[in-house]
């Protein structure tokens, strides 16, 4: 028998895991959701757990309130500490993670859009991304000793609105336009509802982002239906969201 689950429109984050975790709050963690699978995997070394949510039909997105898709959030606190060792292997694992969601050939061109406001700090994690990148695709004609090693890059921090005036993905999508790439990675801050996961968590999904989705904004998606390639999404929580519920209390 199936069960209809509706999360309502109050619900707000960007965190799939989050979905998942008020859904098994709200019906008891032992049953399943439908259209909702997950795994989890532990690394002990370090500390990483890597939780893998799929939603696999219209039943879980309408549960949900996201796309259908997969989602795979990695979590540490290392993540916050000034480890290098566990930085490194939390890196090979998202590396890997990202293969998992989307495999490119050698000679693919990636367009790196990083979301977000550079002036404002807890949303200028796209921004400062972009900065720390290494391009490549300016190079492809250049003979260099690490042809064949290094894929082809390429970056833009297009802004917001509220400075630029223009729509996000319609700038995305004019630059996806001129330079067909084969795969997008969009990166933003995310809103989640724990603070413990605050700079100690990364997702990444291959549904595209909503930029400000999770803290109620309505903005045009990055997706593969709006950009005409594939999208990946890579967030990491900055900011956190205080749920408030209607309620009235007898003074």
């Amino acid at each position: 028998m199936k069960t209809n689950i509706s999360l309502g429109p109050s619900l707000r984050t960007d965190l799939a895991i989050e979905m998942r975790e008020n859904l098994a709050t709200r019906i008891g963690a032992e049953e399943d959701i439908p259209g909702v699978e997950m795994t989890v995997e532990q690394d002990d070394t370090y500390g990483v757990t890597v939780t893998w949510v799929e939603i696999t039909d219209e039943t879980g997105a309408k549960a949900m309130g996201k796309p259908i898709g997969n989602y795979i959030t990695l979590e540490s606190d290392t993540m916050k500490e000034n480890d290098p060792e566990a930085h490194e292997e939390i890196v090979k694992i998202l590396a890997h993670k990202l293969g998992c969601l989307h495999g490119l050939p050698k000679d693919a061109t990636i367009l790196i859009i990083g979301l977000g406001n550079r002036h404002v700090t807890p949303d200028a994690l796209g921004p400062k991304v972009c900065d720390k990148l290494l391009v490549t695709r300016h190079l492809a004609d250049v003979p260099l000793d690490v042809q064949g090693e290094l894929r082809s890059l390429c970056a833009i921090a297009p802004g917001v609105m509220g400075i630029t005036g223009i729509e996000t993905a319609e700038i995305a999508k004019g630059i996806a336009e001129k330079i067909k790439p084969d795969l997008i990675i969009a990166i933003d801050a995310l809103a989640a509802r724990r603070t413990s996961r605050i700079n100690a968590t990364i997702q990444i999904s291959d549904t595209g982002i909503n930029p400000g989705a999770g803290m109620g904004n309505k903005r045009t998606p990055i997706n593969k239906n709006s950009m005409g390639v594939p999208v990946i999404a890579v967030g990491v929580p900055t900011a956190y969201i205080i749920q408030i519920w209607n309620c009235q209390a007898k003074l």
